[in-house]
């Protein structure tokens, strides 16, 4: 036995001297980099025909991208172990701050969603995108798995505090976005169907107490409006039936670009957020809008193939939701663009005007791609 293992001694030490590439010591998964580098390009593209051609937006967009790389290089750099170990410090210290926005929040348009410090303003829900993910993970990844029912109850615990919370705001949107990133946790650690469906019934039980008790006056608006857009034409119906006239009026390859009329004339609301991808189908068409998805199919593709080749039940866990929680986003406003789902004001995925939530996404593959290098680690 010994003999064998000095006669395998040379080959292993071939194997680490095996050289490491520039990508590879940096920490930098090339397949997803590539692909977010077109997609933000192509999102700069649209952004500045959304717009209305205002030089500002670029700039602060161009600004938002330059911090969003830099916080996906810098994460990618960090050991999971250490992402595992501070996960609970992370999520207490987010539903901490959330807390906090009840009291000494910042509120604009009738929603209290801001904490600001010395003139930063922030949302503290952004936080929680990211650490609900790696705290559920760190949670269940000590657990025997899939998880019994004690601790699915309390996972359902650890996500539903900062979800009611974020809902008390209100922001349905961003709390469904992040409580999405807990329950993809779950399911990946392989839930029990019976639990599932257990909570689709439980769900359909409670359908209407929450439409009686929980909802406020314009979410449950923003439902009415989704069964029937004209019956409200010039109000709440306005933005979806102006969202589906720019879609439609694309065709099979657009109008060109620039050349948009409903966004261009200003017919369509939000342009440069919510509803940037109608201006996109418009002007660019069913091509245009086949090249953003196909992106985004690279980039979700490429996230499942990391959780795939991860090496332990944490990093499965965690790439996978980071994925598919970035799938819920596209999904989510493409659906609601194109009257499919309610309007809930999540925007486009690294297309859209935005701040926090880019720097947060990036962030996201930061740990994605160091989840990838962990791997390269191991088997190098």
């Amino acid at each position: 036995m010994a003999g064998d293992f000095l006669r395998r001694m040379p080959e292993a030490s071939h194997d680490l001297r095996k050289p490491i590439s520039f990508w590879q010591r940096h920490h930098i998964d090339i397949p997803l980099l590539l692909s977010l580098m077109l997609l933000t390009a192509y999102g700069i593209v649209v952004l500045y025909s959304a717009s209305g051609q205002e030089g500002h937006y670029l700039k602060r967009q161009g600004a938002f991208f330059i911090i969003a790389y830099g916080a996906m290089f810098v994460t990618a750099q960090i050991k999971l172990q250490v992402f595992e170990r501070w996960a609970p410090w992370a999520y207490c210290g987010g539903v901490f701050l959330l807390i906090m926005v009840i009291f000494f929040g910042v509120g604009a348009k009738g929603a209290q969603r801001w904490l600001s410090l010395g003139g930063f303003r922030f949302q503290p829900s952004e936080i929680l995108k990211l650490a609900m993910p790696i705290a559920v993970a760190a949670y269940l990844a000590k657990r025997i798995l899939p998880p019994s029912f004690k601790h699915v109850f309390w996972t359902l615990v650890i996500i539903g505090v900062p979800t009611l919370l974020i809902m008390k705001q209100p922001d349905l949107g961003t709390s469904l976005l992040v409580a999405s990133s807990g329950l993809m946790v779950l399911f990946f650690a392989g839930l029990r169907w019976r639990y599932i469906l257990g909570a689709m019934l439980l769900l359909l039980a409670a359908a209407w107490p929450i439409w009686q008790f929980v909802l406020h006056a314009y979410q449950k608006q923003r439902i009415l409006t989704l069964l029937n857009p004209e019956a409200d034409k010039l109000g709440a119906g306005w933005n979806i039936i102006q969202s589906k006239t720019a879609i439609g009026s694309g065709g099979f390859d657009g109008k060109g670009w620039l050349n948009g009329t409903q966004s261009q004339l200003n017919f369509l609301p939000e342009s440069h957020t919510d509803f940037i991808i109608a201006v996109l189908a418009e002007e660019f068409g069913l091509l245009g809008v086949l090249l953003l998805l196909s992106l985004y199919v690279l980039i979700i593709g490429r996230g499942l193939w990391i959780a795939a080749q991860a090496q332990d039940s944490f990093s499965r866990l965690l790439a996978g939701s980071i994925t598919f929680t970035f799938f819920v986003y596209v999904f989510v406003n493409i659906g609601m663009v194109s009257g499919l789902l309610p309007v809930v004001g999540v925007p486009l995925p690294l297309v859209s005007h935005g701040g926090t939530s880019i720097v947060t996404l990036m962030t996201g593959f930061g740990i994605l791609m160091a989840i990838s290098t962990e791997r390269r680690r191991v088997t190098i």
